[in-house]
């Protein structure tokens, strides 16, 4: 049995993801199909690439299905990659690259055909899975499309993270989950780097995109929080930051919402030192 996840920002409220499972079924019917998410905010491929990689590792070998295309239509590629670990398919918009090098990077790719007469607004269904279900049902890459570059592939921009020379740590934000959790894109080694690690305690505040290596604005609301292991690591309603289960530093209020109570959003800059550095 041939597995093939699928992510999209689709939602559930159409029948989108119907459509497209109906496709790769009519080719496969053996196939069998995980549901990563359909509920990626409309056209948020930074966040698409960035579930899509912190899941295929934990996934039955297979073909990953990814479809947040807001260039649907235009001169976007479509293409099929193949990487140590599994295939990929979807737009050439940087929502593969992350998963493809968490697979073993890409090893060959192709450009898939749009037919003549395809419909401009619904490449999930009428170019991705069936590009899908053919890898699902033991077609070659090759036979799919034109061989590509892997070196050509769009790539989205690394996300920020840094310990500044001041020992203080700079990170994005990079995903809030659905519990208000906030995952930073600092690794978890950043954190020990910059002596974040328990029972210390840290200073967390936000920082404007071209503040440099300045130091705290004194205008800047500074929060106190513990680093700790799990949520349990602080009282209900306190801040704590850990390392979460994809290996990155992160932010949560036990029993709450850190992204409510910091009042912070994806591509927001945070800045965290322990207490008694970075003043």
């Amino acid at each position: 049995m041939t597995c093939v996840s699928f992510i999209t920002d689709y939602g559930l409220a159409d029948g989108f993801v119907a459509a497209c499972h109906g496709v790769i079924l009519r080719t496969v019917p053996t196939a069998r199909i995980l549901d990563i998410t359909h509920l990626v905010p409309p056209g948020d491929v930074r966040r698409a690439a960035a579930v899509l990689a912190q899941t295929v590792e934990s996934l039955p070998r297979g073909v990953h299905l990814a479809v947040v295309d807001p260039g649907v239509g235009t001169a976007r590629r479509a293409v099929a990659l193949r990487a140590a670990g599994g295939d990929l398919v979807g737009p050439d918009n940087g929502l593969l690259i992350a998963a493809a090098e968490r697979l073993g990077g890409v090893q060959a790719a192709v450009t898939l055909p749009v037919p003549a007469g395809t419909p401009a607004t619904f490449h999930g269904r009428d170019v991705f899975a069936p590009a899908a279900a053919e890898l699902a049902g033991g077609t070659e890459l090759a036979a799919l499309g034109a061989p590509l570059d892997p070196a050509t592939l769009v790539r989205l921009p690394a996300p920020h993270a840094r310990l500044r020379p001041d020992g203080v740590l700079e990170a994005e934000v990079l995903l809030v989950d659905t519990f208000g959790n906030v995952q930073l894109a600092a690794a978890g080694p950043l954190l020990a780097d910059a002596g974040l690690h328990p029972p210390a305690r840290a200073r967390l505040w936000a920082v404007a995109l071209d503040a440099g290596d300045a130091g705290t604005d004194p205008a800047t609301r500074v929060t106190e929080l513990a680093v700790g292991v799990t949520f349990a690591s602080v009282q209900s309603g306190e801040l704590v930051l850990y390392v979460d289960a994809a290996g990155m530093a992160a932010l949560a209020v036990r029993d709450g919402d850190a992204a409510r109570a910091l009042a912070v959003a994806p591509a927001d800059r945070l800045a965290i030192c322990r207490v008694g550095d970075g003043d």
